[in-house]
């Protein structure tokens, strides 16, 4: 274009601008070839792939790589859209609760030792192996009243941080002691465990399980984890789980001694806790 340009001494712009413009299509015309297979034909080849299918629970992702294998090929969208209207993808759990999708609501409370939360995670020893780090969490000073390594990461191990914070603020370990506390948890075999809900009834704290597939209602105690690994775990390479205790140890007090909460007007969590304790009393 810019050499003819150049020959007939005319402006690219000017070609450019008096250029005849095809129409655009009719929006409800499909851009793009025609598909050999209509949406009846393509959905009669789903049915036929799964029934052919060893197993039971194909999603659309799989169907389409089988239906490439015979000879179809068609969009991932396309299969998911048919599936979904035949009523053929994987079934998924039914009937269980969940809250505001917009996460609207606070979780935070506005006195100490109204609401824990609590969670676990793993960490990697190089003559132990995995082993496991459980903790609690106050949601409103949020300071860590009780945290527990183990190798195994049973419903016992799960109940530790929970005694620690309960003898640590309610100065003792007595039944209903803790009557008024709720807990945040998930829905992992350690807390729905018949002894864990026993002992917290026990103890009378309110267990508040979070919905599943929703880490948001648990966040709290989920970034003190995101937290305890960026400074902590991942700066480490723990020969044993002894040494990986003394460590996590002595980040847990520095934690709760020094860390500054954006929330609080930058103060620590243990300035928070004196605060409000004396605010209370």
């Amino acid at each position: 274009m810019a050499r003819v340009c150049a020959v007939w001494r005319v402006a690219r712009a000017t070609v450019y601008a008096r250029r005849v413009r095809a129409p655009r299509p009719s929006p409800e015309i499909k851009r793009g070839p025609r598909t050999l297979l209509d949406d009846t034909a393509v959905l009669e080849a789903i049915r036929a792939v799964l029934a052919a299918s060893p197993f039971h629970t194909e999603g659309h992702r799989k169907v389409r790589v089988r239906l490439r294998a015979r000879g179809i090929r068609v969009g991932k969208a396309r299969v998911l859209r048919l599936m979904r209207a035949g009523r053929l993808l994987a079934p998924t759990r039914r009937g269980l609760a969940h809250g505001d999708r917009t996460h609207a609501g606070t979780i935070q409370t506005s006195r100490p030792d109204e609401l824990w939360g609590t969670d676990a995670t793993l960490f990697y020893t190089r003559r132990d192996g995995w082993c496991w780090f459980f903790g609690a969490i106050d949601h409103c000073v949020e300071d860590v009243v009780g945290w527990h390594v183990a190798k195994v990461g049973d419903r016992w191990a799960a109940l530790e941080p929970i005694r620690q914070g309960v003898q640590r603020t309610r100065g003792g370990y007595a039944p209903r002691i803790a009557l008024g506390l709720g807990l945040r948890m998930d829905r992992g075999p350690q807390y729905t465990a018949h002894q864990f809900l026993g002992e917290l009834r026990w103890l009378g704290i309110r267990p508040t399980p979070s919905f599943v597939g929703e880490p948001q209602c648990n966040g709290i105690m989920e970034r003190w984890i995101r937290t305890l690994k960026e400074e902590c775990l991942y700066l480490h390479d723990f020969a044993t789980l002894e040494e990986a205790r003394q460590v996590i140890s002595e980040f847990v007090e520095r934690y709760n001694r020094d860390w500054l909460l954006e929330r609080h007007g930058y103060r620590t969590p243990a300035d928070v806790r004196r605060a409000l304790t004396r605010q209370a009393a």
